[in-house]
Parts: C-alpha cells; sequence; structure tokens
C-alpha cells in the first residue's frame, strides 16, 4: 500500500511520531514536506520555520529508524501547493490528524475531478501533552512543552534558576 502524508514538521515532535507510525503500520510512505514559500502559509500562527534543507534533514532522521522497524521504504518531497503529491496517482491512503481532515476532503474532490479515486483517509489523533493540551511544534517553539510533551520548568511553576 502506498501512503501519503504532508506537513511542515518544524519541529519533528510525538504527535508526528504518531502520524509516522500510522503511515507505516499501512504500506510505504511518501512525506510532502511543505516548501520554504508553502510552509508559512499553512501556519494557523505568524512564527518563524526553518529552511527546508534544515526541517528534512531532521525529518529523515525521525523516518528512518521507524522505516527500518516496519521494514518500509519512505521519501520526502517537497510540496509546493497544500494539497501536494496527495493528488497525484498512486498513492492509496493519505494520514491525517484532526484538523487537515478537510484537506484531505478537498484533495479526495480535486482526485474525482482529475478521474483518480478517492484516497482512504487515516485520521491520527493528536497526542496530549502533560498538561492535556495538544502537543504541537508552535507550543513547542513557545517554550510551553518539549517535543514530548513535557512542560518546560518554567509552565511548570518552578524556578530553573533555583534548581541549580
Amino acid at each position: 500500500m502506498q501512503v501519503a502524508l504532508g506537513g511542515t514538521f518544524d519541529p519533528v515532535h510525538d504527535g508526528h511520531h504518531a502520524l509516522f507510525e500510522h503511515a507505516f503500520e499501512l504500506g510505504d510512505v511518501t512525506v510532502g514536506l511543505t516548501s520554504d514559500e508553502l510552509a508559512p502559509a499553512t501556519r494557523h500562527v505568524d512564527r518563524y520555520v526553518r529552511p527546508f534543507e534544515e526541517r528534512k534533514r531532521d525529518l529523515v532522521a525521525e523516518l528512518e529508524p521507524i522505516a527500518e522497524e516496519y521494514d518500509r521504504e519512505f521519501t520526502v518531497r517537497k510540496l509546493e501547493e497544500p494539497t501536494g503529491i496527495a493528488t497525484e496517482p498512486g498513492f492509496d491512503v493519505l494520514i491525517v490528524s484532526p484538523e487537515t481532515v478537510r484537506t484531505g476532503e478537498r484533495i479526495n474532490d480535486l482526485r474525482e475531478e482529475m478521474g483518480r479515486g478517492s484516497l482512504r483517509i487515516e485520521v491520527v489523533d493528536h497526542v496530549p501533552a502533560e498538561d492535556g493540551e495538544r502537543i504541537s511544534s508552535t507550543r513547542i517553539v513557545q517554550g510551553e512543552i518539549d517535543r514530548h510533551g513535557n512542560l518546560t520548568p518554567e509552565r511548570e511553576g518552578r524556578d530553573p534558576m533555583r534548581e541549580r
């Protein structure tokens, strides 16, 4: 089975890891990584996004051990538009998170218009952080949590200066 998923992945965190795990459980994976031009347009908040090559390097490092564990192949491709690679023929499944379900549905509408079959859309739930809120790259960049969803010392009410 050929599986597609996409995102900005800056930084990669445990929520992304859940997407990757599910994708590799199903088949070989093609990950669309947003281009430098597209990345800011797909963010729900205004924040800095690292350059494509840096994000790609970190993404590949995250994907390699999962692919090896499942004995699967993967490819990382540049996304230039939100519907990206998933409108191309050859894919069977699209992995999405709850906030990208509508994009998945739009992809299937485009595929139907192109005479291609719909993709099976698999929704992977958010991974909660220690505080019960979802893990997100934005929360990590803002210093609220680490990539595993642990609250930073400042957010836990501890004084990191006193712990030295």
